[in-house]
C-alpha cells in the first residue's frame, strides 16, 4: 500500500511539475486536479488509520507472545515438584517414601488455594505499610476480583503473572518438606504448608518484589536496590530458614546422633534422587529465563546459559570438596552440589557474566558439603540438606551480586558488583536482604512449629517414626512386598 501511494504521489508531483511549465498547458481540469487533491487525503487517512491498526496488533501479539513465554516457563517450574519429589524421596527411607510424596502432592494444592485466597493480596496488594510492603486485603487491596479482570472479561495478564508467582510459591513451601522428613506429623505439615503459602512467603515476597505486578509502590528492600532476579532469597532461602526451624523444633530423628556421634542414614534411591536432580535443573530454565517476563532483547537466552554455567560448577565444587573431605566422591553431595548452584545463580542470573557464574556456581557446591559438617555438629538433622542447599547457598547467591554484578550484563549500567567498579553499596543492600529474610522466616516459622507441637503435636511417636510414616500416617507404602 506504501508503495502504491508513493507511486501516486510521485506521479502527482510530476503533474503539478508540468503545470507550472508556462509554456505547456495544464494537463487536467481544475475540478480533475481537486478530485485527485481529494482521493490523495483519503488514501492518506486510510494509511493512517492502518498503520495505527497494524501498530496496536502488533504490540496485542507481542503481549500474547510474552504471556505464551511466562506460561511455558510457569509449566517448567510446576514441573519441579515432581523433581522435588523424587529427591526427598530418594535421600531418605524408603518406608517414609509415600510420606514424602504425599507432602510434595499437598504443598501445590494448598499453595495454589491459599496463595489465591490470602498470599497474592499480601504480596502484591496496595501497601498496608506504605514504602515497606505488605498489601492489604480489603477494599482496593483485595485482589480475588477486579484485579484479574478487564470490564467484566478475565485479564490474561493478570492471571498469567498469578499463575507464575504461584509455582514460585509452592516451590519456596516444599523446601521445608525435605528438612522435616520422616519424624513430622502429616496434619501438622498441612498447617504450615498453608501458613507459608498464605503468609510467610508472601510478606517477605512484599518487601522484595512488590513492584513486578505494576505501579509505583515498591517493598523497602526493592526501593533500597536488592537485586533477586528470580529468588536465591525470597523464594529460596524463604524455603529453608522454614526448614532450619522445623529441624529445630522436631530435633533429629531416632539414632542420628550417639553421644556426640555421627550416624549417617543413607536414603534409599539415588536413582530416584539423581533423575528428581535432572528434573529440577530442566525446570531452572522456566525458573530464572522465565523471570524475565518477556521474550523482547532475549535475554532469556543469557540467562539460561548463565544458570546452567553455575550448576554444572556447582557438581564440580561439591564432587571435588567431598572427595578431599571424604576420600571418595560422594553421589549424595555431589547432587545437592548441582542444585546449590542453581540456587546460587537465581539472585544474579540476570546480571553475572559466564565466569562470575562458574565463580558462584563452585562456591555454592563447596559450601554445600561445609553447610551439612556444620548442621552435623551442632545435631541439627536435615535428612536431604535442603538447609544447606536452599539456605546457606541461596544467601551465598544473593550475596555474589554485590560482588559480581556486571554492568554489561542486566540492561542496566549502574548496577556494579565490588569486583566491577560499584563499592560496596550493592553488597551491603544485598546483606541487608539476607539478613531481613532470615530473622523474619526462622522468627515466623519458629512460632508457627512451636505453636503446632504445643496443641495438635509437630512429631510422631517413637513408635511411629520407628515402623515409618506410610503405614500408619497413610496405610499405604511405596514398595509393599508381593503376598
Amino acid at each position: 500500500m506504501k508503495i502504491l501511494l508513493f507511486l501516486f504521489l510521485l506521479n502527482f508531483n510530476l503533474v503539478i511539475a508540468q503545470a507550472q511549465k508556462p509554456e505547456k498547458t495544464l494537463p487536467v481540469s481544475q475540478e480533475e486536479f481537486q478530485e485527485l487533491k481529494n482521493n490523495i487525503d483519503t488514501i492518506s487517512t486510510k494509511l493512517t488509520e492502518e498503520n495505527k491498526s497494524l501498530k496496536k496488533d502488533l504490540e496485542t501479539k507481542s503481549k500474547e507472545i510474552d504471556l505464551f513465554w511466562l506460561m511455558i516457563a510457569g509449566f517448567l517450574v510446576f514441573f519441579m515438584q515432581a523433581g522435588f519429589a523424587l529427591v526427598e524421596a530418594g535421600f531418605t527411607r524408603a518406608k517414609n517414601a509415600v510420606n514424602i510424596l504425599m507432602k510434595n502432592l499437598s504443598d501445590f494444592a494448598i499453595g495454589t488455594v491459599f496463595f489465591w485466597l490470602v498470599g497474592f493480596g499480601l504480596m502484591f496488594g496496595p501497601q498496608l505499610f506504605s514504602g515497606i510492603g505488605i498489601g492489604k486485603l480489603w477494599g482496593e487491596g483485595n485482589l480475588l476480583g477486579p484485579s484479574f479482570l478487564e470490564g467484566n472479561i478475565p485479564s490474561p495478564s493478570a492471571f498469567g503473572f498469578f499463575f507464575f508467582q504461584m509455582v514460585f510459591a509452592a516451590t519456596a513451601t516444599t523446601i521445608a518438606s525435605g528438612a522435616m522428613a520422616e519424624r513430622t506429623k502429616f496434619v501438622s505439615y498441612l498447617v504450615y504448608s498453608l501458613m507459608m503459602t498464605a503468609v510467610i512467603y508472601p510478606i517477605f515476597g512484599s518487601f522484595a518484589w512488590k513492584g513486578l505486578y505494576g505501579g509505583t509502590e515498591k517493598g523497602f528492600l526493592e526501593a533500597l536496590g536488592f537485586i533477586d532476579f528470580a529468588g536465591s532469597t525470597v523464594v529460596h532461602s524463604i524455603g529453608a530458614w522454614a526448614g532450619l526451624a522445623g529441624t529445630i523444633i522436631l530435633k533429629p530423628r531416632l539414632d542420628r546422633f550417639h553421644h556426640g556421634k555421627i550416624e549417617p542414614i543413607f536414603g534409599h534411591n539415588m536413582s530416584l534422587a539423581t533423575l528428581g536432580v535432572f528434573i529440577l535443573w530442566f525446570g531452572w530454565f522456566g525458573f530464572n529465563p522465565g523471570s524475565t517476563g518477556t521474550i523482547s532483547g532475549a535475554s532469556f537466552t543469557v540467562i539460561a546459559v548463565v544458570t546452567n554455567a553455575a550448576a554444572a560448577a556447582g557438581v564440580i565444587g561439591a564432587m571435588l570438596v567431598s572427595w578431599i573431605w571424604f576420600k571418595l566422591p560422594d553421589i549424595g553431595i555431589t547432587l545437592n552440589g548441582g542444585l546449590a548452584g542453581l540456587v546460587a545463580i537465581t539472585a544474579g542470573c540476570n546480571n553475572l557474566s559466564i565466569t562470575s557464574a562458574l565463580i558462584v556456581g563452585f562456591i555454592a557446591g563447596a559450601l554445600v558439603v561445609v553447610g551439612v559438617m556444620t548442621l552435623d555438629k551442632f545435631q541439627i538433622d536435615d535428612p536431604v540438606g535442603a538447609v544447606s542447599v536452599h539456605g546457606i547457598a541461596g544467601a551465598w547467591g544473593t550475596l555474589s551480586v554485590g560482588l559480581f554484578a556486571n554492568p554489561n550484563f542486566g540492561g542496566n549500567p549502574e548496577i556494579k558488583g565490588l569486583f566491577f567498579g560499584g563499592g560496596f553499596h550493592q553488597l551491603g543492600v544485598q546483606a541487608l536482604g539476607v539478613l531481613v529474610a532470615f530473622l523474619w522466616a526462622i522468627a515466623s516459622s519458629l512460632v508457627v512449629f512451636f505453636l503446632l507441637k504445643k496443641t495438635i503435636g509437630l512429631r510422631v511417636t517413637e513408635d511411629e517414626e520407628i515402623v515409618g510414616l506410610d503405614i500408619l500416617e497413610h496405610g499405604n507404602e511405596a514398595y509393599p512386598v508381593s503376598k
